[in-house]
């Protein structure tokens, strides 16, 4: 994918998947947004891996659930590299427990990290998009937003808050050559996985048509063919990238 003289952003990429998708887009020759809000050691060594294979990449932290700072780093991020063309909305977290024991802090954090950060970042960066009559808005939600998953009530509820709001905004901004879409990973080894127990990761592999975990680096995939001119036809779609395991 060529993505030269591309601006991307991509939110929650100091690890895991939204590395490799900032890694991705870098390879293909965009200027990159690495943002993170806690983990300023991951997004410095993303920051040296794109660098060192000949990339242009900053680093950026804020609370991206907070819309002040959401502006902030969008108008930061333009500012710094000239303007923003993609946009990957990737921070999250999760918080798993019952529902009958979840905590309102449980359900607030994880609601506002995943989902109302996709908001406040995405109306940040929406009206430049617009004002240049062209954008690519890639949402990661999650297998789990269409499924459900006991346990992951609040996970589940925000990631099928970013489809909706994915389809919703597609419509919205189409006349305006900006493509909305959604990737829903399965089963990717990542920090947020790290907490199922062998038992939770024997079951989804077991329904795996596939037969294993998928990668990050093939999330990434997805993602930068929607953020190519190739996708330019494709708007409002959630594609999953899990190895069969939902199939709606």
């Amino acid at each position: 994918m060529n993505f030269s003289n591309k601006v991307a952003l991509v939110t929650g990429s100091s690890s895991g998947i939204g590395a490799a998708i900032a890694r991705e887009l870098a390879g293909g020759g965009a200027k990159v947004a690495v943002h993170y809000r806690g983990n300023a050691d991951g997004a410095r060594a993303v920051m040296t891996q794109i660098v060192d294979m000949g990339g242009v990449c900053n680093i950026y932290q804020a609370d991206v659930s907070d819309a002040s700072q959401a502006a902030s780093l969008v108008k930061q991020v333009q500012a710094d590299l000239g303007g923003l063309d993609i946009l990957v909305n990737n921070a999250g977290t999760t918080r798993d427990t019952l529902l009958m024991t979840m905590k309102e802090d449980d359900w607030d954090v994880v609601i506002n990290t995943n989902l109302r950060s996709v908001y406040a970042v995405t109306k940040a960066a929406i009206r430049g998009m617009i004002k240049q009559k062209s954008g690519r808005i890639i949402n990661i939600t999650s297998v789990v937003g269409i499924s459900g998953q006991a346990g992951q009530a609040n996970y589940a509820a925000s990631k099928a808050g970013i489809i909706g709001f994915t389809k919703s905004l597609a419509r919205e901004v189409a006349s305006r050559n900006i493509t909305v879409n959604a990737v829903a990973p399965g089963f990717i080894p990542t920090s947020l996985t790290d907490v199922l127990s062998e038992e939770q990761k024997a079951s989804i592999l077991a329904n795996t048509p596939v037969g294993r975990m998928g990668t990050p680096e093939e999330v990434a995939w997805a993602v930068a063919f929607l953020a190519s001119e190739r996708s330019g036809f494709i708007t409002g779609h959630v594609l999953t990238v899990d190895g069969g395991l939902v199939m709606a």
